[in-house]
């Protein structure tokens, strides 16, 4: 097939470095931008151009360089990080959520960043795992406890702003460690515009990422809240 137009290459390359926390190195890139363009097959990226360079390596770097005239990246050799001008079109170039009404009556007060997290992390909590919020560059994450390495579930909430990045993340962690991943956000519009993404660009995570509305969190939280010591008992371990 066609290799991708350099254009439809940028902002790929910048969500994949902001997931890697604003930086990373080119050879980690050159493989994970492959899941954006899922027609790409063995044989192209295998494909060579006649001076005997690899044609997909060669595209990314040409992408890259693109990128760095437009000042949205630092080239440094091999290692490639973002500007706070690629930082800005990332936010400039995703959905932001602004809702036109408020459905639910659970939700007549907008349920914000940090209280999404904190539920998140007493949900956690409750449920006897370890939790915490802003935990290398994830929203929430649980582990099994303290001391385990394996984020066994990792949260993103995106009640305004990129759900590309988001799904980015969540991508990251999947792919890393295969954690279960969680898309917490605000509105029913944003929901489809999340699922749109998951058959496109993210669709490797189609199956297994669970998109959670800001409601639905917030009478989960009331419903374990309400039940919170008993819970605790069941959960206790002699």
């Amino acid at each position: 097939m066609p290799f991708p137009d350099l254009e439809r290459m940028e902002l790929p390359i910048l969500q994949e470095l902001l997931a890697a926390g604003g930086a990373d190195q080119l050879r980690y890139l050159y493989d994970r931008l492959v899941s954006y363009f899922p027609s790409l097959t063995g044989d192209d990226l295998e494909e060579r151009t006649q001076a005997g360079r690899v044609r997909w390596r060669a595209t990314v770097q040409r992408a890259g360089r693109q990128l760095e005239e437009k000042g949205e990246i630092i080239r440094d050799r091999a290692h490639w990080s973002l500007t706070s001008k690629g930082r800005q079109r990332i936010a400039a170039e995703s959905l932001r959520v602004t809702a036109d009404v408020k459905s639910d009556a659970e939700t007549e007060r907008e349920v914000s960043h940090k209280e999404a997290q904190r539920m998140l992390v007493e949900i956690g909590l409750m449920l006897g795992r370890h939790a915490e919020s802003e935990f290398e560059y994830y929203d929430v994450v649980w582990r099994e406890s303290v001391s385990s390495p394996r984020m066994s579930h990792v949260f993103e909430v995106q009640v305004a702003g990129s759900v590309d990045s988001a799904l980015t993340r969540l991508k990251h962690a999947y792919d890393a460690q295969r954690s279960r991943p969680f898309l917490v956000i605000a509105d029913e519009r944003a929901a489809r515009f999340a699922e749109k993404r998951l058959t496109g660009s993210f669709h490797e995570i189609w199956e297994v990422v669970t998109v959670i509305g800001t409601g639905e969190l917030k009478r989960l939280y009331d419903a374990l809240c309400s039940q919170k010591d008993l819970l605790m008992k069941i959960i206790t371990r002699d």
